[in-house]
This record gives C-alpha cells, sequence and structure tokens, in this order.
C-alpha cells in the first residue's frame, strides 16, 4: 500500500501526519466501539482529485480501496474525533450494515510531521516509521 498522510489545512499549505507513524503511536491505545452515525466525514464532501473535480474513475479508486480494507484494524480519531486513518474502514463496515466500528483515539494530538506543505511534496514511498510493515 501505498504511504498515506492525514492532512489538515493551516494558513500556508496543510499540517501533515504520516499514518505510519499514528499507527505505531496507538498501537496500544484501548479499543472501543464508535457508532458510525458519531462519524462526521460520512456527511462530508467526497473528496476530487488534484483539480478538484469528482470523477468516475475517482469514485471507482475509491471503491477498489473500500474493498480492499481491512476491517481488523481500527480507525485512528483525532481527539476531537476526525479520521485520521480508515475512512475507507468506515465506508466498508457502512456498507456491510454494521452500526460502530473499532477506533482508538488521541487524547491529544501528536505534532505533524510536516507543517506548510502539500500532498504533492510529500515522499509516498514504501517505508514506514521503523522499518516494519504494520498493515498490509
Amino acid at each position: 500500500m501505498r504511504k498515506q498522510y492525514y492532512f489538515r489545512p493551516s494558513d500556508r499549505g496543510y499540517r501533515a501526519w504520516d499514518v505510519d507513524r499514528l499507527v505505531v503511536l496507538t498501537r496500544d491505545f484501548p479499543r472501543v466501539q464508535i457508532a458510525l452515525s458519531d462519524i462526521r466525514e460520512l456527511d462530508e464532501a467526497f473528496p476530487a482529485d488534484e483539480k478538484g473535480v469528482v470523477t468516475w474513475r475517482n469514485v471507482v479508486g475509491h471503491m477498489a480501496l473500500i474493498e480492499a480494507a481491512d476491517p481488523s484494524y481500527p480507525i485512528i480519531l483525532a481527539a476531537d474525533g476526525q479520521v485520521m486513518d480508515g475512512r475507507h474502514r468506515v465506508a466498508k463496515a457502512m456498507l456491510a450494515g454494521k452500526s460502530a466500528i473499532a477506533a482508538v483515539q488521541f487524547t491529544n494530538d501528536p505534532e505533524p510531521d510536516y507543517v506548510d506543505v502539500y500532498p504533492e511534496e510529500l515522499p509516498y514511498d514504501e517505508e514506514t516509521v521503523d522499518g516494519t510493515s504494520f498493515r498490509p
């Protein structure tokens, strides 16, 4: 799976968190069940492509990622409840008719790995934070 980041907008670009690092930081957090109805991203706009357009190709790409998502891993929530990792797992759970999903949640968000960057500026190699792969 390609390198993934969680982004939040800032005044001059994005703050970005390396998802592999988030997995490492949360691996010993207690798992809780979160109601899908509490995940606000389900009611937000669908992500557009790099040109700001939602295309069928973009939707099909996300469908493939949803199908491949492994629900045995908990989603990762920020302290405020935003999904930092696991939106495709959330979609898969919703499609399966589930009402809740396993999650881990930060009480205080870690500092971002990058500040004032744009997605295309970040490395997308296959390497993880400590050289260990935590997910297929």
